[in-house]
C-alpha cells in the first residue's frame, strides 16, 4: 500500500473497492470506516488511503478482492467423453468449445475424460496454481457410484490410507451415501490432484467405479449447472476461491439464484 495523502499518485481506496464490483463508492467508504478493509495485511480506516491496484492486496471482513478486472473465473460442467485440455493432439472433445468468447482461460485440473463435473477456468495463473497443488490443500468433492456393496469397513480404510504404485494415499472425509443391492453410492473429499485417483482408490478397496461426479472444488459448488454449460463465478465466490488458495477455510458460498449459465457453444 502507498498512503499518497499529499502527492497526485495511486488511485483512491473506495474508488479501486468500487471498480471492483464490491460495493458502491459510499458503502465502500463505510467499509473503510468500520475498519473492515485491510490493506496489505492492515486494517485501513483512512478515506484519503490511495493504492496501486496492480499490486497492492485488499481484503474486507476477511475476504480478498480481486482488483484486476482483466481475469476471468469460470464454472464448467464438464460431460462424459471430453478430455480435460484446451487442445487434444489427438483429436478429441476437449475444453476449449465451451469457453468461446472468453480470453485465454484455462482448466484448473483435469478430470478424466469419463469423469463429469466441475471444472475451474481461469485466466489467472497464480490462483490457477496454487488451486491445483495439493501443498495449499484445497480440497474437492466427488460423489462415486462404484460397484457393491460399501461397509463402514471400507470408509474406514479410504480414511486411514493406504500405499498405491505412487505414493501413500487417504481421503479427508468420506460416507456412504446410498447402498443398493449391487452398488453404493459414496462421497469422498480429497485434496490430492494425481491421476484418476478416485477410481484407483476404489479399485483397491474392490469396489470399482463405475460413474464418477466432482461436486465441489474448494468453496465453488456445481450446484444445478447442466452438463456442457458454463457460468461466471459471482464476486463472493471468487473471493471465496482466493481465500481458499491462502489455506483458510472459506464457507461455501451458494451459486447465485437466478443467474443464466453462458449460451452452449460450439467449436469453430
Amino acid at each position: 500500500m502507498t498512503n499518497f495523502n499529499d502527492e497526485p499518485e495511486g488511485v483512491r481506496l473506495q474508488k479501486v473497492m468500487a471498480a471492483a464490483g464490491v460495493a458502491s463508492r459510499r458503502v465502500c467508504e463505510d467499509f473503510i470506516t468500520q475498519g473492515r478493509v485491510k490493506v496489505n495485511g492492515k486494517v485501513v480506516t483512512e478515506l484519503g488511503t490511495r493504492i496501486n491496484p496492480e499490486v497492492d492486496k485488499v481484503t474486507v471482513g476477511g475476504t480478498p478482492i480481486q482488483l484486476d478486472n482483466s481475469r476471468v473465473y469460470l464454472a464448467l460442467n464438464k460431460p462424459r467423453g471430453v478430455v480435460s485440455t484446451m487442445a487434444d493432439e489427438n483429436g478429441r472433445p476437449d475444453l476449449t468449445q465451451f469457453v468461446i468468447g472468453y480470453d485465454r482461460v484455462f482448466n484448473v485440473g483435469r478430470l478424466d475424460s469419463e469423469t463429469t463435473g466441475l471444472i475451474i477456468m481461469t485466466n489467472d495463473g497464480d490462483l490457477a496454481h496454487k488451486l491445483a497443488h495439493p501443498k495449499f490443500g484445497v480440497t474437492k468433492t466427488y460423489v462415486a457410484r462404484v460397484e457393491g456393496v460399501v461397509t463402514p469397513s471400507i470408509i474406514h480404510k479410504l480414511l486411514s490410507g493406504f500405499e498405491l504404485e505412487d505414493g501413500f494415499i487417504k481421503a479427508d472425509k468420506a460416507h456412504i451415501v446410498d447402498v443398493q443391492p449391487e452398488e453404493s453410492l459414496v462421497e469422498i473429499v480429497l485434496h490430492s490432484g494425481r491421476n484418476r485417483i478416485v477410481r484407483r482408490m476404489f479399485d483397491f478397496v474392490g469396489h470399482p467405479v463405475v460413474g464418477l461426479v466432482r461436486r465441489q472444488f474448494g468453496p465453488i459448488q456445481l450446484g444445478p449447472l447442466k452438463e456442457g454449460r458454463v457460468r461466471e463465478l459471482s464476486k463472493i465466490e471468487v473471493g471465496a476461491l482466493l481465500k481458499a488458495a491462502e489455506g483458510k477455510q472459506e464457507r461455501a458460498p451458494r451459486p447465485p439464484k437466478g443467474q443464466k449459465a453462458a449460451p452452449r457453444q460450439k467449436r469453430r
